[in-house]
């Protein structure tokens, strides 16, 4: 690197502290990001080995796919014989820091503006990202705000998706790999004038291109899948400084949930009044 000019050095940083993002972006993307040509990104990927930016693309990308898939990451921790449940522990706290030094103040105070202002509040999610949306819709839910979860279930979440129209907020959780009917569904219903929030790990994911409003959370993990832990934190902090903006209504409404809570039919009544 200290041999190359002044934009194609930058270019090469950009990708090594940005691969993930590199490998989804469209070379036009990456060049306005950079504030450079697609030719000098050409020019860079021969420089470093590659036939042309396609390639050096490509092989982003199957590094990326490496770093996340499953049975590789899992293959990995068998040979390397580390300290599974320290190592968790270590990256856990690393999604937790990660996530929170991304989180901006003025981002949380869109978000509660976004929410009062909705006519209603979809919360959407696929596979495992429809646990931090259920989780969503369900502390929505809990402070009286009119809110839906989009799952797939019986309809596909594009059939879903028509009836999110202006005035609604549509508020997606996408971590890898990333679905396309998910993308497909929020482009649905960006067009139909909703509103869109997303939650995700990397501006790279396609859903941001509809967004409004983006959240980025840290979700790594050693062995397989995606880690909840960033989003549900995110997710709690979000809801949490919510219901404190919302007042007087949000607290009426938990009050009315809590009474719930007393039904003997559902509840124990000598563990707790907690949901």
């Amino acid at each position: 690197m200290e041999t190359m000019p002044n934009k194609a050095r930058r270019v090469v940083e950009y990708i090594l502290a940005n691969a993930r993002e590199a490998a989804f972006l469209s070379i036009g993307d990456v060049a306005d990001k950079l504030s450079v040509s697609k030719a000098q990104l050409v020019r860079v990927a021969r420089m470093v080995g590659f036939d042309g930016y396609a390639s050096l693309k490509e092989a982003l990308q199957n590094t990326v796919l490496e770093q996340v898939n499953p049975a590789a990451l899992l293959g990995r921790i068998m040979k390397n014989r580390q300290d599974l449940p320290e190592e968790i522990l270590r990256l856990e706290h690393a999604n937790l820091d990660d996530t929170w030094n991304q989180l901006q103040p003025e981002k949380i105070v869109a978000f509660c503006e976004m929410v009062k202002e909705a006519r209603i509040v979809y919360s959407m999610g696929w596979g495992i990202s429809s646990i931090v949306a259920e989780s969503l819709f369900t502390r929505l839910l809990e402070m009286g705000i009119r809110s839906a979860l989009m799952k797939r279930g019986s309809l596909a979440l594009i059939e879903q998706a028509r009836t999110v129209s202006a005035g609604d907020l549509l508020i997606v959780c996408e971590m890898p790999s990333y679905v396309i009917e998910v993308t497909e569904s929020v482009q649905k219903a960006a067009a139909n004038g909703a509103s869109i929030i997303t939650i995700t790990d990397s501006p790279a994911a396609p859903v941001c291109q509809s967004s409004t409003l983006s959240f980025f959370v840290s979700e790594t993990t050693p062995t397989f899948g995606s880690s909840l832990v960033g989003p549900v934190f995110l997710v709690h902090i979000l809801t949490s400084v919510l219901a404190v903006n919302l007042g007087e209504s949000a607290r009426a409404a938990l009050q009315d949930q809590e009474m719930g809570l007393h039904d003997e039919r559902i509840y124990h009544p000598a563990y707790g009044l907690r949901y």
